[in-house]
């Protein structure tokens, strides 16, 4: 498992087999069923995940009570509720499995702890998370400047894969729209 959270890793920055070591050891692996929750809306945000095998929803619930599918995560993907995480507050957001998933847990102080022992770690983690900020940015002006039509093509050149991977109620309210919309969009691609 740990060649796989390298090959990650080493895509960014190269590590040698001692850089390599010093930052696995701060790292858990953890495997969770399908529908189980990783965080949960309240709670305390412990970890930061890396996803090695299985499909992650981050999702936020309204005042109304309705959900609102933030984002998936697939292999290779990190997620967490980040804003909760990074200042070790409640989450606002639950994060829940749409399939059996295996992942890399990173907690707070230990992530400080590689980003101080090996300060090439700290550029790893700002390319990653300027990589995601890039993405989420360009989702919302997704939703500010295209149709369903539109943001559905997007999704399916960008993510082939995890289109095929989640079941379209999901996929429906990532993209804000029925499920109706989505099978006429789906029909017509």
């Amino acid at each position: 498992m740990y060649e796989i959270l390298k090959a990650h890793i080493d895509k960014v920055i190269p590590l040698s087999d001692d850089e390599f070591t010093f930052v696995s050891t701060h790292f858990t692996i953890k495997k969770f069923k399908k529908n189980q929750f990783l965080i949960q809306e309240g709670e305390a945000v412990r970890y930061s995940y890396f996803v090695i095998s299985g499909l992650l929803k981050l999702v936020h619930t309204d005042d109304m009570g309705s959900q609102h599918i933030v984002s998936f995560a697939m292999e290779d993907w990190w997620e967490s509720d980040f804003q909760a995480y990074h200042k070790q507050s409640k989450a606002t957001m639950s994060l829940q499995c749409v399939e059996n998933t295996e992942v890399f847990c990173l907690s707070l102080e230990d992530y400080q702890k590689v980003c101080a022992g090996l300060q090439k770690m700290g550029h790893f983690f700002l390319t990653k998370a300027n990589n995601g900020h890039i993405a989420s940015q360009q989702r919302i002006l997704s939703f500010l400047t295209s149709n369903a039509k539109e943001r559905y093509a997007r999704l399916v050149k960008q993510y082939p894969s995890l289109v095929q991977r989640v079941p379209k109620t999901l996929l429906a309210s990532y993209l804000g729209v029925s499920r109706e919309t989505l099978s006429r969009l789906w029909r017509a691609s």
